[in-house]
């Protein structure tokens, strides 16, 4: 059976992120992706220019229509830009529930650029989190969230992921590539267990996009793995996208990971 995987998040033209990337992640991996666009954006690799919201009816609507047509496997959540879109999509999920949901609590971007307002980020602990089989916080994403101080340990690291988990989410893979070690740790904490997962780091600046591209392939993953195997595997792939992302040399900005490495 093929496996069906839909993005819920935001537009990049450049292609490193966003919709663009979940589809090329998801296509990558085997699944065969759909998508329902939250914002449109004017970026490129030197950063976004501006941002336009699309109407909350009108992301219900490209859900119901693709809902009422096609079996969706999984779902992964990126930029949902503002209270009202996140209110709308929660509706939809508890309404219309799909077995696997993915949050990737898209915040800010590479450049700086804020993609969701303050108004949202309550409305995302509160209503979108207890639905998650995963969470997938980096550092600033998980303090927000938490309203405290961004994590400068693994051990704080941790103790952020315990708190997240007790908000009702299934599991928490709290990313740790804003730390300064030499490696970058990551934590995939459930209430049965607590597992460090880490990967070594890649000297480039191309790296738009590394985090919507490790949910995407997670949700990808999920519906023929276990959730720490899935893990395992999409940490693999971003992995490779990120080592091999130089042979692309795409703009003059922040880059995109190669996504379609092991093909090209």
């Amino acid at each position: 059976m093929t496996t069906v995987a839909l993005t819920i998040a935001g537009s990049d033209p450049s292609g490193g992120a966003g919709i663009q990337a979940d589809l090329k992640t998801f296509s990558a991996l085997g699944a065969y992706g759909m998508s329902v666009i939250t914002a449109l954006t004017a970026q490129s690799t030197q950063g976004v220019a501006a941002v336009q919201a699309i109407a909350p009816e009108f992301v219900a609507a490209q859900f119901n229509t693709l809902y009422q047509d096609i079996k969706i496997d999984s779902v992964k959540m990126g930029m949902l830009m503002d209270k009202e879109i996140v209110t709308t999509v929660y509706q939809l999920l508890k309404n219309k529930p799909i077995p696997i949901i993915v949050l990737d609590t898209v915040m800010i971007a590479k450049g700086g650029h804020p993609l969701l307002k303050s108004d949202a980020v309550s409305a995302i602990r509160d209503l979108l989190l207890p639905l998650a089989t995963v969470i997938t916080p980096n550092l600033p994403e998980a303090a927000a969230l938490l309203d405290c101080d961004e994590a400068q340990t693994e051990e704080e690291m941790q103790q952020q992921g315990y708190e997240l988990l007790s908000l009702g989410c299934k599991a928490v893979l709290m990313k740790g590539g804003h730390l300064t070690s030499q490696e970058s740790p990551d934590y995939l904490i459930t209430r049965d267990n607590t597992i460090r997962m880490t990967s070594t780091r890649v000297q480039t600046k191309n790296t738009h996009g590394t985090g919507c591209t490790l949910s995407a392939a997670i949700t990808a993953l999920l519906p023929r793995h276990n959730l720490e195997m899935a893990i395992h595997q999409a940490k693999d792939y971003l992995q490779g996208a990120i080592s091999h992302a130089d042979n692309l040399a795409i703009g003059k900005g922040i880059g995109p990971t190669h996504h379609f490495y092991r093909w090209w």
